[in-house]
Order: C-alpha cells, then sequence, then structure tokens
C-alpha cells in the first residue's frame, strides 16, 4: 500500500476520491487528474486500469486498449482484474476486434465463473460478431445460472434446452 506523504491518505484513497468526482460526459477532467499518478506511479496495476477507463469512459478506446493490457500485464487482482476483463474486452469489441474480445471473455470468465456481467458483455460482443444465435443462447445460459425466482425455476429444463437449440442453429440459417 502506498502512502502519499502530503496528507497521510493512501494511492487507493486519493484515486478512489479523483474516481467520485469523475463526470462521465466530460472525462478529461479526471484524465488530468489521473495522468500525474501514471507519471509517479508507471508500473501501478490500479492506476494503469483506472487511466484505461477513463479514457474508455471518454471515447478514445485505442488509448485505453494500451492502458488496459499494461494494466493486466502488470497483475491486476481480485475486483479490479475482473472489472478489466469486462472493459478490455468491451473495448476490444468496440475496435472492431470480435474474436480477441471473445478470447479475454472466455479467460475472464474462466478466472470468474460466479459472474453474470462478463456473460452479458460477451453476449453483447457475441451479437456485435452476427452470432446473434450464440448470444441469445449465451443469454439464455445466464438466465439459467443466476435468475432465482420460482417461475424461472420452473422452466429450467426448458430454457436451458432452448439455449442448447438456438446454438446449434448457429448463425448461418436465414
Amino acid at each position: 500500500m502506498v502512502v502519499c506523504e502530503s496528507d497521510g491518505m493512501t494511492l487507493d484513497d486519493e484515486l478512489d476520491l479523483i474516481l467520485e468526482r469523475r463526470d462521465r460526459d466530460n472525462m478529461q477532467p479526471t484524465i488530468d487528474a489521473l495522468l500525474p499518478y501514471y507519471a509517479s506511479h508507471p508500473g501501478d496495476a490500479r492506476v494503469l486500469y483506472e487511466i484505461g477507463g477513463a479514457y474508455d469512459t471518454a471515447g478514445q478506446e485505442d488509448i485505453a486498449r494500451k492502458f488496459y493490457e499494461e494494466a493486466l500485464a502488470a497483475g491486476l487482482e481480485g475486483d479490479l482484474l475482473r472489472r478489466c476483463y469486462i472493459q478490455y474486452g468491451s473495448t476490444l469489441r468496440n475496435l472492431g476486434e470480435f474474436e480477441a474480445s471473445l478470447e479475454v471473455f472466455r479467460t475472464a470468465r474462466t478466472a470468474f465463473p460466479g459472474s453474470p456481467a462478463l456473460g452479458a458483455f460477451e453476449a453483447i460482443t457475441l451479437h456485435a460478431a452476427g452470432r446473434s444465435s450464440a448470444s441469445v443462447a449465451s443469454l439464455l445460459d445466464l438466465v439459467v445460472e443466476f435468475v432465482r425466482s420460482r417461475d424461472i425455476e420452473r422452466y429450467l429444463a426448458a430454457i436451458s434446452g432452448n439455449a442448447a437449440h438456438i446454438r446449434s442453429l448457429g448463425d448461418d440459417h436465414s
């Protein structure tokens, strides 16, 4: 844990404060606030991730991608790693790199099998890649795995069967 000498706040505290103040409609002040931390902590995984996220939110995916890749290489862990996978995979999708995006989501879902958000964003990439059947089947799988209600539970087998059927159709049919 890095403690900043000026006021006793940790690096994480300072990053949290910057992110609490961000305006998602105008990310440049957040980027400007984060860049000095990058200068002073260039290898810090969280700093790299947060800067990537700021550029991503600003619509600058080309720049965000570089920071996400550096954050992953720097050893992100836990929930920050899961969130980085979601954002990095989405960035790759937005850049039109569907197979690379799907590979990120495959890796992420192996590391975090209990995350329905990863599955949802993977389904978005499948749809963007023109694989609508796989996307719908994937979403149905998420319903079966994560949605708990008496109404859904009554039809789990039918929903699973439909997911398998839709998946078997592939995306080459008209």
